[in-house]
């Protein structure tokens, strides 16, 4: 041990200036980098907050709480947005945390020959290159006729449930809620994966020793040991939810208006913005860049609350 660091410490010595000299700069080029990113990141909020300003004044918090966007009197409020975002995420991480996570336990074991696995890796992998747009017309087209049709059953034989309360118009929260979902399962898919296959090989052939079964094996000690990769995955597919526009905006209804049954049209705060800012004017201006800031604090929260739960899983 003792000649393997005077070895080290020699092979240091014995670097040139110009070695040390790169080194040097290639260190202060990622700090650099580092607080470069930190600092996009607080001019962009920084920037949005200053154009937000009048609508600020003017509306203060009421403006989370108000249910009515209305630019002809200048009356402004984010409240069925907000619900509208919050739950179609909601929706599309209810249907593809499941599959998402199933998927990634079935392409990291040896359930499947090593070929089938490459192309399914590569399937779930090309989700991810498709444009939001396609996703958005192949949910007008294929996607919501399918739900539609759903719908009328649901509303027919359990319309007693708040949840399908309304009979379907087309474009709704749960076609939103859908099309999310698949967006964001190559995210979960291909992070928890990751996750699962990053584990040691030891840890399974130790459990395997003890007597443990294959299922007792995944779902004991292969998934706890994966938790915080699995959980990074949900969050970062999460903010990814909550800020998707295009395809969500063909396909949830753009109506300005809270409802419980997720068959009824709804609306998000990106949504809101695509369809708006091009006309927008005067105070309408400042209101949407305020939705954009009530947006970005949303996903704020949602990166720190990722951070926070991954470093308590870390702890235990």
């Amino acid at each position: 041990m003792t000649t393997n660091s005077q070895n080290l410490s020699s092979a240091t010595k014995n670097r040139s200036d110009v070695e040390k000299s790169l080194d040097r700069g290639f260190i202060w080029l990622t700090k650099i980098f580092a607080f470069g990113v930190a600092a996009t990141l607080l001019w962009i909020g920084f920037q949005v907050a200053i154009a937000s300003g009048p609508a600020i004044q003017k509306f203060g918090a009421s403006f989370l709480a108000n249910t009515t966007w209305n630019p002809v009197n200048d009356s402004y409020g984010v409240l069925p947005q907000i619900y509208g975002t919050l739950l179609s995420s909601f929706i599309g991480l209810l249907i593809a945390v499941p599959i998402g996570v199933g998927t990634a336990i079935v392409l990291s074991e040896d359930f499947l020959p090593a070929k089938v696995k490459l192309v399914l890796v590569f399937a779930v992998e090309l989700l991810a290159a498709i444009p939001s747009v396609v996703y958005g017309v192949w949910g007008i087209f294929v996607l919501v006729p399918i739900l539609t049709s759903l719908g009328k059953w649901l509303n027919s034989y359990f319309g007693w449930i708040p949840f399908f309360s309304t009979p379907p118009t087309g474009p709704g929260m749960l076609p939103a809620g859908v099309i999310l979902a698949i967006m964001t399962l190559p995210i979960i898919t291909a992070l928890s994966r990751d996750a699962l296959i990053s584990i040691p090989s030891s840890l399974r052939q130790a459990a395997v020793g003890l007597g443990a079964t294959r299922w007792e094996t995944i779902l004991q000690i292969l998934i706890p040991a994966a938790f915080s990769g699995i959980v990074s995955a949900v969050m970062l597919a999460l903010g990814r939810a909550m800020g998707e526009t295009m395809a969500v905006t063909m396909l949830i209804g753009n109506s300005n208006n809270i409802s419980i049954s997720l068959l009824a049209p709804g609306n998000t705060i990106s949504s809101l913005l695509a369809n708006q800012f091009s006309e927008a004017s005067g105070l309408q201006v400042s209101a949407l860049m305020y939705a954009a800031l009530v947006l970005f604090f949303l996903t704020l929260v949602v990166n720190i609350m990722a951070e926070f739960i991954v470093l308590r899983v870390k702890r235990l």
